[in-house]
């Protein structure tokens, strides 16, 4: 039985299903904070974690993630037991790609209406060659994709060379890391400046789903 952590209005337009990236759990900080942003543009925001995360949780024992194609079942599953209207899938880094890999499916099964990726891993750091984008290029599913342009797993530079599906929408924060935070001293934006832009365009691609 799939466990969810609710942050937002129970009587939000959608619903957005949030995975955690490879390393952190439902409850880390970047969730926590991305989960705020979302809610106070109106999302109601379901948490929930894939069982490496919660038997680590349990156990204190880090081991490595399943490869993102064993995760699929994991995620269907959630969507099922969430059992919610007018649902956006998505996730943080491995998390929303697992999403990613799912969307299709299920929004030709109408059980969602869009996929929402914040810091998409388009390739392992240091690997740009390595890239986890073959099936972005025909996705059918609404996408938004909220990037830093300095992130080390897809910068602004490298995915503007990409071939992606026209359904994909993409923010990008500026001077924004894997965690979407830029600096300050350097781009004069602060992490709270980026949540506020990703709630608000969030909140406008919805309402064009």
């Amino acid at each position: 039985m799939t466990s969810f952590l609710i942050t937002g209005p129970e009587t939000a337009s959608f619903t957005i299903l949030l995975a955690h990236g490879a390393g952190g759990a439902m409850d880390s900080a970047s969730m926590t904070g991305l989960s705020k942003a979302l809610a106070d543009g109106g999302f109601k925001v379901a948490r929930f974690e894939f069982a490496y995360m919660a038997q680590r949780r349990q156990t204190g024992a880090v081991k490595p993630p399943p490869r993102a194609d064993h995760l699929l079942g994991e995620y269907r599953a959630a969507i099922g037991e969430l059992d919610a209207g007018n649902l956006i899938i998505g996730g943080k880094s491995m998390g929303g790609r697992v999403a990613s890999m799912i969307a299709d499916e299920t929004f030709a099964a109408k059980k969602i209406r869009g996929l929402l990726c914040l810091g998409y891993p388009f390739h392992p750091p240091g690997k740009p060659d390595q890239l986890r984008t073959a099936h972005l290029q025909s996705l059918q599913t609404p996408t938004l994709i909220c990037q830093g342009t300095r992130d080390p797993f897809g910068s602004r530079d490298e995915v503007a060379t990409y071939s992606l599906s026209n359904q994909i929408d993409l923010l990008w924060l500026e001077d924004g890391d894997h965690d979407l935070k830029p600096r300050k001293k350097i781009s004069g934006y602060s992490a709270g400046d980026h949540m506020q832009k990703l709630s608000a365009y969030a909140a406008a691609w919805a309402k064009r789903l």
